[in-house]
């Protein structure tokens, strides 16, 4: 690239910005995210922003309201000299109003396959019939162009996914202000619910990160235990994500923003599995790392053997598997007749008993799924879930899980392990880390509790380490 070339790059681009932040400004009244900008002689003279449903005029897309500004700036409809630059491919419209304009240029950043009429469709612009050639350039900031209008219709896509499920009459949901502002929880929410096992229930999971281009990267999927819900991993996602990784958090049905059967006797171990089994293959998720911790791990260990080919390692905390075969631990029937004598615990509480560090508002934040009794079914029902005898639901597909880790098992793995666990402590992990066939001693980490993940930079910080290694 000569000098000069790099120096007009460098002023198309320029220009294409200003046109960005039009965009931007359109996206933010509810528009569809396109901006334009006229520039003669070096400097910007009209604006233009997409306004057709603020406006109730279909003709209101970026390049004609830029076109009529500029018109009236100039004082006159021909634009001779000018050059419009707009972040989406012109349509047929504004490419014939363009022309008539006599524009002398006109830049664009991303193509529109389905009605550009630059080239992607058709290219009116070409039309040697015509009495005026207008030049054309397309793919200037392109991918920041695209990015824009593909979070805009994502977000519209997700929109729709929360007002269009009905809610089922034997299910509460708990209402969005719940989560409004909540500390480092940032994300996106994102929904399923045609999912054969679900038969309509809402399930709500976190999904960052996919749109990321990397055959090395991994599919960090997070599952959560009781009474936690996808919050438990907010000090997880991040690390992943910067790490140029995509993350799955779901939540299960009855936690988190997922919908909650108001029947305790909804909820079984097989189900549970089920649904989890449908939706890692109705995401078709590959490359998965699985990371899993009380509830998570009771469930989430039962899931690779259906499907192996899809899981690279896992990251195992606080967890156990329940075959039926071996004693529960004293701490977890412990917590299991506390939950059954005061089903109305505080989970912001608990937490806040088990994690010192833990803000006053991150504690409530675990309290924002269940705000009533009514929303609380799954939080009265999972602690007897648990497979206790041989023939306990769960137990058996339990069992050929300990048969997979122990001999099948050919990914990597780490364990972190929080000493001040009461329930599924150091002597439960190292019976587990016994079974899982490769698996290292135990990352200690002498300051956690249960909630692991409440310490997650460093478990994640080791996880990466550990599965990135060339």
């Amino acid at each position: 690239m000569t000098a000069g070339q790099g120096a007009l790059r460098g002023q198309a681009e320029q220009w294409m910005r200003a046109a960005l932040e039009q965009a931007s400004i359109a996206r933010a009244a509810g528009e569809v995210p396109v901006g334009a900008v006229i520039v003669k002689d070096g400097r910007v003279i009209a604006t233009g922003r997409n306004a057709p449903i603020g406006a109730h005029d279909p003709t209101a897309h970026a390049e004609i309201v830029a076109l009529r500004a500029a018109a009236s700036a100039v004082g006159n409809y021909r634009l001779d000299g000018c050059e419009l630059y707009v972040t989406l491919e012109p349509c047929a419209m504004c490419s014939g109003a363009m022309m008539h304009a006599r524009l002398a240029r006109v830049v664009y950043g991303a193509a529109d396959p389905k009605t550009g009429a630059a080239g992607s469709v058709v290219n009116l612009f070409e039309n040697p019939q015509l009495n005026h050639q207008t030049q054309i350039k397309g793919g200037v900031l392109a991918d920041e162009c695209a990015l824009q209008l593909s979070d805009f219709f994502r977000e519209r896509r997700q929109e729709h996914q929360m007002t269009a499920t009905p809610l089922r009459d034997d299910a509460v949901r708990t209402p969005d202000a719940n989560f409004e502002n909540l500390t480092g929880y940032p994300w996106a929410p994102h929904y399923v619910s045609d999912m054969p096992s679900l038969a309509g229930l809402r399930m709500h999971y976190v999904d960052e990160g996919g749109d990321v281009q990397n055959e090395k990267a991994f599919t960090w999927l997070c599952l959560h235990g009781n009474p936690a819900w996808s919050y438990l991993y907010r000090k997880m996602i991040p690390l992943f994500l910067a790490a140029g990784h995509r993350v799955v958090a779901p939540d299960l049905i009855g936690f988190g923003k997922s919908d909650k059967p108001k029947k305790d006797s909804t909820h079984h171990f097989n189900w549970h599995r089920q649904i989890l089994l449908e939706f890692i293959e109705r995401h078709d998720l590959r490359n998965v790392v699985l990371v899993v911790q009380d509830w998570g791990g009771l469930l989430g260990l039962t899931l690779p053997m259906a499907a192996p080919d899809r899981y690279r390692a896992l990251l195992v905390m606080n967890t156990a598997l329940g075959t039926g075969t071996v004693p529960l631990s004293p701490g977890f029937l412990a917590w299991r007749e506390m939950c059954a004598k005061n089903p109305d615990f505080d989970v912001a509480r608990l937490f806040a008993r088990g994690n010192a560090h833990m803000s006053t508002v991150e504690c409530a934040a675990y309290n924002a799924p269940f705000p009533d009794r009514g929303h609380r079914a799954a939080l009265r029902t999972f602690p007897a879930m648990v497979p206790e005898f041989a023939d306990s639901e769960g137990a058996d597909v339990s069992r050929d899980a300990l048969k997979f880790w122990s001999e099948q098992w050919a990914g990597q793995s780490l364990m972190a392990v929080g000493m001040q666990d009461p329930v599924l402590g150091l002597p439960v992990m190292q019976g587990l880390q016994k079974i899982i066939k490769g698996c290292p001693p135990p990352l200690q980490l002498a300051e956690a509790g249960h909630f692991v993940q409440e310490h997650g930079e460093q478990v994640a910080l080791a996880a990466l380490a550990a599965f990135t290694r060339s």
